[in-house]
């Protein structure tokens, strides 16, 4: 009995029977004859409603009359397209009623709140969505291929070994060549690194040990000797600081689960055929006779 109250189907039936319920409470009697037309006073409601909350105000007398010869309208062109039959095989119309259907799923879904031990457990098997972006404090000296030509990685040594003989960044003199960018960077995102220098670059920095001198290392617009102060993030922050981002995330993946177990349920009830296509003959080739 406990399995079955679980199942999405029988949320689904329970809850298309209380729409119902409530769309016949709505219609206030409304007749289903095909020629006759109620506007019920639930409808009514709605449509105040409606226009009191986009326009910010009621309607004016003109403006309600209007708006009941608009919904007899639509009415009956509903109804006459419905007997002619223009609802069929019409793309956009299926489409909008299989979302409906997936709304529906959707509120059954919503209705699940998580536990701590859900949020934990979907933040420690997801850490990739929600862990801290890496920050650097850094130093570089740039070195330009175009400049130096074939003694580039001869330049890049000697200076790799000054450098690191000087230590401290802030005893350091050199400047390098010329570059349209800040030769000192403080705890910059990873995000924005790679956009100014590269994701190559970017991704070396993660690698690479403070406090020392590193290089060349690649970047868009050359080679350059980097020296890491701090690095700071890249770890998993705990289920506190970022609660609200797993509680979407969390509710986001059971959504799509499901919608998916909901299809499958639905899918049972449903012999499907995929019809091939005809085998296409084998092209003859016409022989022409030659004279």
């Amino acid at each position: 009995m406990k399995r079955i109250l679980r199942e999405p189907l029988l949320h689904f039936l329970l809850l298309g029977a209380a729409m119902f319920a409530a769309s016949a409470f709505l219609s206030n009697g409304e007749s289903g004859e095909p020629g006759r037309i109620v506007v019920s006073q639930g409808q009514l409601a709605t449509m105040r409603e409606s226009f009191s909350r986009t326009r910010q105000r009621l309607p004016t007398s003109e403006e309600w009359d209007g708006l009941i010869r608009a919904r007899v309208r639509e009415e009956v062109y509903y109804r006459e397209a419905l007997a002619l039959g223009l609802d069929k095989d019409d793309s956009i119309i299926r489409r909008r009623l299989q979302q409906k259907m997936e709304f529906v799923s959707d509120d059954v879904v919503a209705q699940a709140q998580p536990t701590e031990a859900d949020l934990n457990a979907y933040l420690q098997s997801h850490p990739d969505q929600f862990r801290v972006e890496p920050r650097f404090t850094f130093r570089h000296v740039y070195l330009s291929p175009e400049r130096r030509g074939p003694n580039l990685s001869r330049d890049a040594a000697g200076l790799l070994v000054r450098l690191n003989q000087a230590g401290d960044p802030a005893r350091v003199a050199v400047t390098g060549d010329a570059l349209m960018l800040d030769a000192s960077f403080n705890a910059a995102p990873f995000g924005e690194i790679a956009g100014q220098f590269g994701k190559e670059f970017a991704a070396q920095l993660d690698t690479l040990q403070p406090r020392l001198w590193h290089g060349p290392i690649k970047s868009a617009f050359g080679v350059h000797l980097v020296f890491i102060s701090e690095r700071l993030g890249g770890d998993l922050p705990a289920l506190t600081d970022v609660r609200d981002q797993v509680r979407r995330e969390w509710q986001e993946a059971r959504r799509q689960e499901g919608s998916e177990r909901f299809y499958q349920q639905l899918l049972k009830r449903y012999a499907v055929t995929i019809e091939q296509p005809p085998a296409e003959e084998p092209k003859k080739t016409a022989v022409l006779s030659q004279e």
